[in-house]
């Protein structure tokens, strides 16, 4: 917020829109440092039991903050509502990644669907939607490595809900589901192995970022699930058979997770070994080398 002096000699507060990450977050951080902390000690210095000159002993604000039941609910108040701005932060952001500029939705059945029975159709690969939902989540964790200095765990709950936000429109997206468990396009395997393989590439940045709680973990458990029985019930065959091992899917996810970071390391290859071609071709033999050690 900034002031501007009026001909008139009054003052004109002028509010600007947070419209950057960093600018957002900056806000976040304030939101909540005053929610719990600046706002609520200052509280404390206008009870009674303050102005009556009593000794403040040191570690018992929290003690001291119980005693007085307006302040319980005031601070409680207070919370809800960066909570509020934190939800809306992070609904924002996953609209963007779910959206295109034109309004046109990104995450849609088609991108399964579309792959062909012709297993070099498949991407072996996270898709470019899961890349830069990592990639606005790791931006997001460099900003809030200097915004929430002392307030680690704000910054965790954040980058939490941020990623269970985009996985809960997956998970309750109709349009997607009449899709991918309809019989017009079935799910092929290899529509089925991309989707698998992008879901577990969040868990897997999630978990080595510490922010998979356990109700993500399970929502995605149960989306993979669903679209395993959709591909059984379009193909009549046992999605489990024609699958990697999950190893794959970890070893997939950490090259992907190296290359998006730039921390990608093949050794002496003369080929570029960063080109999303070459892991295909590598995650290609892998999976071949797998089926063929399943069927025998």
């Amino acid at each position: 917020m900034e002031t501007e002096d009026n001909p008139g000699g009054s003052v004109q507060k002028i509010v600007r829109m947070a419209e950057t990450e960093s600018q957002q977050l900056a806000l976040l951080a304030n939101a909540s440092m005053l929610a719990d902390e600046l706002l609520p000690r200052g509280a404390m210095k206008l009870a009674p039991s303050h102005q009556a000159g009593r000794m403040e002993i040191p570690g018992r604000a929290a003690d001291r903050q119980n005693r007085f039941p307006e302040l319980r609910e005031w601070k409680r108040k207070l919370q809800r509502a960066v909570d509020r701005l934190r939800d809306s932060f992070c609904q924002q952001h996953a609209l963007d990644l779910i959206f295109n500029e034109d309004g046109e939705i990104r995450l849609t059945a088609e991108i399964y669907t579309s792959i062909g029975v012709n297993k070099n159709e498949a991407d072996c690969f996270p898709s470019p939607l899961f890349q830069e939902v990592f990639t606005k989540l790791t931006q997001i964790t460099s900003i809030a490595m200097d915004m929430f200095v002392r307030r680690e765990r704000f910054a965790t709950v954040l980058l939490m809900k941020l990623t269970e936000t985009v996985i809960l429109w997956l998970s309750e997206d109709q349009t997607f589901w009449g899709e991918i468990e309809g019989r017009q396009t079935p799910l092929t395997s290899f529509g089925l192995q991309q989707f698998y393989l992008n879901l577990e590439f969040v868990i897997f940045f999630a978990s080595q970022g510490r922010y998979l709680s356990r109700h993500l973990h399970q929502v995605i458990k149960n989306i993979i699930a669903r679209a395993v029985d959709a591909s059984a019930a379009a193909t009549g065959i046992d999605p489990y058979s024609v699958l990697p091992e999950d190893q794959w899917f970890v070893e997939v996810s950490q090259i992907a997770m190296k290359m998006l970071t730039g921390e990608a390391d093949f050794g002496n290859i003369d080929r570029d070994a960063t080109s999303p071609m070459e892991v295909t071709s590598w995650s290609t033999i892998y999976h071949d080398q797998d089926i063929v050690k399943r069927r025998t």
